[in-house]
């Protein structure tokens, strides 16, 4: 391709990546001030990525992301595997935190650690993928029970504060923080939770552990592939 074929290319995935939740639909001139782009240069490529459904042009001259995209972000999710999202997730969790990741999905009255990254500290708190525990206790479970229905009123507090902190609730040398992982389609997929030794999970580790849950699940939120459920 030539290097005027190339520019062509970023200059519509420019277009593109300009669209994001606070900005859905915008004017040509929104576009060319997002872009850094002439308004001539937006308006062609625009309508070069309209024909072939990318972009969509509505009766209020306002532009939207197409068709086209949701077909390959569908095809994305189907093809993705949940593990390659959720490790380097993970991963970086412990590197924020220092302590251990994991990954925890609901199995009737257990939660099962789906994945996990250990701390690196030589004293830490040490889970294995695969392993079950009770689903009624600790950060992760109570996360999960909080989204049951019908919720009962703890349940509705857990999901109006959003995250959830237990003190030696399952083991009384470890405490943890959970966060819900809520999908594009407002489905509960799991929770991601950050444990410890009790004793150095202090209020500014805790603070440290939920911001980097938070942030961790709102990324992961248009990553993850499509539930069968």
């Amino acid at each position: 391709m030539s290097k005027t074929g190339v520019d062509a290319v970023r200059r519509a995935l420019a277009i593109l990546k300009s669209f994001n939740a606070e900005r859905s639909a915008m004017t040509l001139t929104q576009i060319a001030e997002m872009t850094d782009l002439y308004k001539s240069t937006v308006l062609r490529l625009a309508s070069s990525l309209e024909a072939e459904g990318f972009l969509v042009r509505g009766a209020d001259r306002l532009f939207r992301p197409g068709p086209e995209l949701w077909r390959l972000g569908a095809l994305y999710q189907r093809g993705l595997d949940l593990g390659e999202v959720m490790r380097p997730s993970l991963r970086r969790l412990v590197e924020a935190t220092g302590e251990t990741a994991s990954f925890y999905v609901a199995d009737g009255d257990e939660r099962i650690c789906l994945y996990r990254v250990n701390s690196p500290r030589s004293v830490r708190h040490h889970l294995e993928e695969g392993q079950r525990l009770p689903i009624d206790r600790g950060a992760a479970g109570r996360i999960l029970t909080a989204y049951r229905e019908p919720a009962n009123v703890e349940g509705k507090k857990i999901r109006n504060r959003g995250f959830y902190v237990s003190i030696g609730e399952r083991d009384p040398e470890v405490a943890a923080a959970a966060v819900p992982l809520i999908d594009v389609h407002g489905k509960l997929r799991g929770a991601l939770s950050v444990s410890a030794i009790r004793t150095r999970f202090d209020t500014d580790a805790r603070k440290a552990a939920i911001d980097a849950l938070k942030s961790e699940a709102k990324a992961l939120a248009g990553l993850l592939p499509a539930s069968d459920q």
